[in-house]
């Protein structure tokens, strides 16, 4: 739970300096903050005095996506002194609940909120015997920014804006590098011609194509050759199976009267059924002298090796199909690194001119090896990684990749996101309350292309934009605000 003070005018200009000359009017108000598993309740109330009815604006944000709870069963109590005066909200709007409440004892105690079904979060406070004594008390835990930002709960819940604390974790070091997106070889099939001729696309291919699995791609016209005619293999075929059905055929007939071995029998069937298969294969794939060439799997044509009308020999690639689910990167790693290549233990990758990072566990993915000598044609050691393809990868393009290692210290480390940059120098927004910030400029190391390393300039357990900081500084660009500057809900 943290206090803060933020201001409310509403008085206008003209008469400011009249009223603070004869009376010293006090427009202080309570920020107290509480954190749940799930909820966020922030609460602006007058200071609290003994008798005299106060006002509690209450805002409950959802810590999984910080929208507002705006349907919810909410109550509060002032517990001081063993006695407690509960109060249910007089109104309710949009995430923001208000309460009016009456103090019964002076003291310290707790503001308790309570949300049905759901959590009971507790804010110390402090019940004072008269307004002047409440509202020094309040001014006297007031935070003193250089430059604090204003950020209502309204603006946060309209765009996309997260806060977390700031705690050690692990952080190891980082190779940054770039990979290069290859098919993987259990999702590729090349196709080869299974006869040499001339080659003719059966339909219009290009790369990129999507073709099913079966899908007629090209014919290779072997019978206008003189090597290896197909029409010519073809009646060889045939005559060779007709020869071994009748010899078949006569062997039985002998064998029943006992004229053959059953050895003799059996050699006749061998050699019929090698016929009718060899027979049978080339008038299915070669009818009328030509081969027909089908995609062996549904995906998608990522080379062409042939052109129309080209001379193929048999054997020769022709084209290549893809399913592209699952792909491999490879890293090339300077030498130096090699040491350290065992200790990997991750990697995060960003296509280049996006700013989208994923990380390995995202796309299900694994380091499959590394190298352990260069080549003869580079002095970088491979490094390959196998990732589902869930972030529309193209193969053949490169990426950044930031090659995690394991970590045996802790550090406090930041989201990219909190991190904004001026004039060189970068800054975060740490939360001073959940509508008032302090802009904090830090030192960064090392960046896993997720998290950054802050070197100095946040303390754990400071809370922290992690997502939206860049509506923060817009907010600010609208003029820094003092702790006393504040909104009227």
């Amino acid at each position: 739970m943290s206090v803060a003070v933020s201001g409310c005018h509403n008085h206008s200009h003209g008469d400011e300096h009249e009223h603070e000359h004869e009376g010293h009017v006090h427009d202080a108000t309570l920020a107290l903050t509480a954190y749940g598993a799930h909820v966020e309740a922030f609460a602006e109330v007058t200071p609290l005095v003994v008798g005299e009815e106060q006002h509690i604006a209450l805002h409950l944000t959802n810590l999984t996506d910080f929208k507002p709870i705006a349907e919810a069963t909410v109550n509060v109590s002032l517990n001081v002194g063993g006695k407690a005066v509960k109060a249910e909200p007089t109104e309710a709007e949009g995430g923001i609940y208000r309460f009016e409440l009456e103090p019964q004892t002076t003291g310290n105690g707790e503001l308790v909120v309570a949300i049905q079904g759901s959590e009971t979060l507790r804010m110390s406070v402090t019940v004072f015997d008269d307004e002047h004594e409440a509202h020094e008390a309040a001014e006297a835990v007031e935070h003193h920014a250089d430059v604090a930002v204003k950020f209502t709960k309204e603006q946060s819940w309209k765009v996309d804006f997260a806060t977390g604390e700031c705690r050690p974790e692990p952080f190891g070091g980082v190779i940054k590098t770039v990979g290069r997106i290859e098919p993987s070889p259990s999702d590729q099939r090349v196709i080869v011609a299974a006869a040499s001729g001339v080659l003719t696309y059966s339909r219009p291919v290009v790369e990129g194509q999507q073709v099913g699995a079966g899908t007629a791609l090209f014919s290779i016209d072997a019978s206008t050759t003189a090597d290896d005619n197909l029409s010519v293999r073809l009646s060889r075929a045939r005559s060779d199976y007709e020869f071994a059905l009748q010899n078949y055929e006569r062997k039985k007939t002998l064998a029943a009267d006992r004229i053959v071995s059953e050895a003799d029998l059996l050699e006749a069937r061998r050699t019929y059924e090698a016929a009718k298969a060899e027979y049978e294969a080339l008038q299915r794939n070669f009818a009328g002298g030509r081969q027909s060439v089908v995609s062996p799997i549904a995906g998608y044509i990522t080379a062409l090796y042939a052109g129309n009308g080209e001379y193929v020999e048999a054997g020769r690639q022709i084209a290549a199909v893809s399913q592209n689910r699952n792909l491999y990167i490879t890293a090339e790693i300077q030498p130096k690194y090699y040491d350290e290549l065992k200790n990997i233990v991750s990697a995060n990758l960003r296509r280049l001119n996006s700013d989208t990072v994923y990380s390995l566990a995202e796309l299900g993915g694994r380091m499959v090896s590394y190298g352990k000598s260069t080549s003869s044609g580079s002095a970088l050691v491979p490094v390959v990684f196998e990732v589902a393809n869930k972030a529309d990868l193209l193969p053949g393009s490169f990426v950044d990749m930031y090659i995690t290692l394991r970590s045996t210290t802790n550090c406090i480390a930041v989201p990219v996101d909190a991190v904004v940059e001026e004039m060189g120098n970068h800054f975060v927004f740490v939360q001073l309350t959940p509508e008032l910030f302090e802009k904090r400029e830090v030192t960064l190391g090392a960046t896993d292309g997720l998290r950054y390393q802050i070197v100095s300039g946040v303390k754990t357990g400071e809370r922290i934009v992690t997502r939206g900081a860049v509506m923060v500084k817009l907010a600010q660009a609208s003029g820094a605000l003092d702790a006393h500057s504040g909104h009227v809900h």
